[in-house]
């Protein structure tokens, strides 16, 4: 199933999209009565466990037999499927985007500084460590947004960049879980675009602490516009994902280079760490998957299309604010 989050009315309400992919259930409209609570959000709704995703089967089953509790897409809002989720991880786990994104800093180092852009070649072989452990970092919660919203770029900002990702939710929470059970812990599968101010980034990253300000502003979050459930999604190496930049072509690639699996990557964060029904995991940036990567960025009132097989399309708008 792929489950959603639409506005109406001031609220946010849990929903799940048609079959024929055109209107969405409002499932807590039509689970009142029969666990209701479960519904109110998508995050209840994994919270609540395999019954209640078995019964939001029933519901959406029903619900286009009978033709009730259906929403028109264009009478509300999508919003991200988890509008603030328990927590947010970000994996690196590309090697192509780990050789040539410290490239791509020099080279943003040079024109900041209104020099000539260096010729550098990538180096030969990623650091062992990327390849020992799931390397990973922390970013903001609150700054979740779903498709079509503008993100309003952070003024201390001149360099404007995405990443493309997917990112894995959790379906329960654990500690210590072993890689051989970690899939039983993955509720499904969303587009993840981990906006990047590449400037801020690069200053940040000399503290060796990881970016902060260069990844943590509102709106920097973007994701949906569905939850897609891991049984319509199977192997996530085998997704194809595409960027465009105003109907552009940036990107091109699948996930079949990821040094370590959403499995691994579960198993890892949980080593003597209780994690959560809701969390999210991003999967690190595909190879070439961003600006940084293709020493170009993007320009005021730019929209950014990241597409993923099977899980849709994600629409975002990028505009400068005034100083």
């Amino acid at each position: 199933m792929k489950f959603l989050t639409f506005a109406r009315d001031g609220a946010d309400v849990a929903g799940a999209l048609s079959a024929d992919g055109r209107r969405y259930i409002d499932l807590a409209a039509a689970a009142r009565g029969r666990g209701g609570a479960a519904f109110a959000s998508v995050l209840a709704l994994i919270e609540a466990g395999e019954p209640a995703l078995e019964l939001a089967g029933v519901i959406v089953a029903e619900a286009e037999r009978s033709g009730r509790y259906l929403v028109d897409p264009a009478r509300v809002v999508l919003r991200a499927p988890i509008p603030v989720p328990p927590q947010i991880r970000d994996a690196i786990s590309f090697p192509i985007h780990i050789r040539q994104a410290p490239v791509g800093m020099r080279k943003l180092a040079a024109r900041i500084a209104g020099q000539l852009s260096p010729e550098i070649e990538p180096a030969a072989d990623i650091p062992p460590v990327y390849r020992e452990r799931p390397v990973y970092y922390l970013t903001n919660r609150f700054s979740v947004i779903g498709p079509d919203e503008t993100v309003l770029w952070p003024r201390y900002s001149r360099f404007m960049d995405f990443e493309l990702e997917v990112a894995v939710v959790l379906s329960k929470g654990g500690k210590d879980i072993p890689v051989e059970r970690a899939a039983e812990h993955i509720f499904g599968y969303t587009i993840y675009n981990d906006f990047s101010a590449r400037d801020a980034q690069l200053a940040e990253m000399a503290g060796m602490l990881g970016p902060a300000k260069g990844k943590s502003f509102d709106m920097g979050n973007a994701m949906g516009p569905y939850l897609v459930t891991r049984d319509e999604v199977g192997d996530v190496r085998t997704l194809r994902a595409s960027a465009r930049v105003n109907g552009q072509s940036w990107v091109s690639d699948d996930f079949g280079a990821m040094l370590h699996s959403f499995e691994q990557m579960i198993a890892y964060i949980s080593r003597d760490e209780t994690l959560y029904a809701g969390e999210i995991i991003g999967s690190g940036t595909v190879s070439n998957g961003c600006g940084l990567e293709q020493d170009r960025y993007l320009e005021d009132g730019d929209l950014v299309e990241l597409e993923v097989d099977r899980l849709g399309t994600l629409r975002n708008r990028v505009v400068r604010q005034p100083a």
